[in-house]
C-alpha cells in the first residue's frame, strides 16, 4: 500500500531568464534569453519527488504522451523513487510549460500546452493499483477532470484520505461543479484568491473564506497568502503561521512545495502545526531558486530547518 498517490499533470518545464526591462512585450519584439534551464513538473510530479523526498511511499498517476519527454519524466520519477501507474500513452504529446522571469523580479508568465495531461480516462486506471492511504489531487481539465470525480467518488466510497489542491482555473468554476470532489476532500489547499473564486464571495477575511470552504464538505481548509504567511481551520480553530523570511527569486512551484509538506506534517504526525511549518519550510526552499523541485526538502532537512526559525503558529478559536 502506498502512502499517498499524487494525481495530477505531468510537464516539462523550460525556464527562461530574461532582462527585466522586457516587463512588457508587444507582438513582434525579439526578446533575448539570458539564461535557459529545462525541468520536468506539474501538479502531478512536483508533489510526487516532494512527498518521496519527506520519505513517504509515493506514487504518480497521470497521462503522458508517448515521446521522449514522456520517457524523460518516467526516469526522473523512477530516480526519485516513486511508482509510475502505468497508463496507455495519448495520442496528444507530453504536457509543456515555458516559463519566463527575470532573476530581479519575484513572479513570472507561464505558458501552458496541457495536451497528454488533460487525456486521463477512468477506464484505462486499474482500480487495484489505487491501493494507498492518502490522494493528492492537483487541478485536472477536460477528459481528465471528470475522471478527477471519478476517482474522488472512488476514494471516498473506501475511506482513502484525499486531499485536494485545485489552481484558478478550477476555483472558477465553483462549487457546483467542484462538489463531487469537495464531498470526498479530507484537506484542501489554496489560495486565497482561488478561495474567493470558488466561492463566488469578495470577502477579505480569512476566517470568512475558510469556513465557507468548511462548510462545502473538507475537514482541514488551508490558505496560502505568499509572503503574509498561511491559515489553516480545522472547524474549532484557525491556527496561522507567518511566511519564512528568505530572499525570493522565483514563485514557481511554491505552492505544490507547500502542499506537499503539509500533508506530509498530516501524515507522519496528524499536527496541524506542524505541518503548516512543515509547508512552509519547503516552500521557503524552494522559492530561493530557479526550477520547482532542486531545492525540495527532505524530512530531515525540513525538520532541521524548522528548528533554526523563531516563527510560531497562533492558535485561536472561532
Amino acid at each position: 500500500m502506498y502512502d499517498v498517490i499524487t494525481i495530477g499533470s505531468a510537464t516539462i518545464d523550460v525556464f527562461a531568464d530574461i532582462d527585466p526591462k522586457f516587463k512588457q512585450i508587444n507582438l513582434g519584439d525579439k526578446v533575448l534569453i539570458k539564461e535557459i534551464e529545462f525541468q520536468t513538473g506539474g501538479g502531478g510530479i512536483n508533489p510526487a519527488v516532494a512527498l518521496s523526498r519527506m520519505e513517504l511511499n509515493t506514487a504518480f498517476l497521470g497521462k503522458l504522451g508517448h515521446d521522449h519527454n514522456a520517457f524523460k519524466i518516467i526516469h526522473e520519477l523512477k530516480k526519485e523513487d516513486v511508482n509510475v501507474i502505468k497508463t496507455a500513452p495519448s495520442k496528444k504529446r507530453t504536457s509543456y510549460s515555458v516559463i519566463v522571469s527575470s532573476k530581479k523580479e519575484k513572479d513570472r508568465v507561464l505558458f501552458t500546452y496541457k495536451g497528454a495531461s488533460d487525456d486521463l480516462r477512468y477506464d484505462e486506471i486499474k482500480i487495484s493499483e489505487l491501493d494507498t492511504k492518502w490522494i493528492y489531487l492537483a487541478t485536472m481539465l477536460k477528459r481528465s477532470f471528470r475522471t478527477a470525480k471519478k476517482i474522488a467518488g472512488y476514494a471516498k466510497k473506501n475511506n482513502i484520505n484525499l486531499l485536494f489542491n485545485p489552481s484558478t482555473y478550477l476555483a472558477k468554476q465553483g462549487k457546483r461543479k467542484l462538489k463531487p470532489i469537495l464531498d470526498a476532500a479530507s484537506i484542501i489547499i489554496l489560495n486565497k484568491s482561488e478561495a474567493g473564486l470558488l466561492l463566488k464571495s469578495r470577502s477579505n477575511k480569512i476566517k470568512t473564506l475558510a469556513k465557507g470552504l468548511y462548510n462545502l464538505g473538507p475537514k482541514i481548509v488551508v490558505i496560502t497568502e505568499g509572503s503574509k504567511g498561511v491559515a489553516a481551520y480545522d472547524g474549532s480553530e484557525i491556527y496561522t503561521l507567518p511566511a519564512y523570511n528568505v530572499k525570493v527569486k522565483n514563485t514557481t512551484g511554491a505552492g505544490d512545495a507547500f502542499a506537499s509538506g503539509f500533508l506530509a506534517g498530516i501524515i507522519k504526525n496528524q499536527d496541524i502545526p506542524h505541518a503548516l511549518k512543515l509547508g512552509n519550510a519547503n516552500s521557503a526552499s524552494v522559492v530561493q531558486y530557479f526550477g520547482t523541485k532542486n531545492k525540495l526538502l527532505t524530512y530531515k532537512e525540513a525538520t532541521k530547518f524548522i528548528k533554526k526559525r523563531k516563527e510560531n503558529v497562533i492558535t485561536r478559536r472561532i
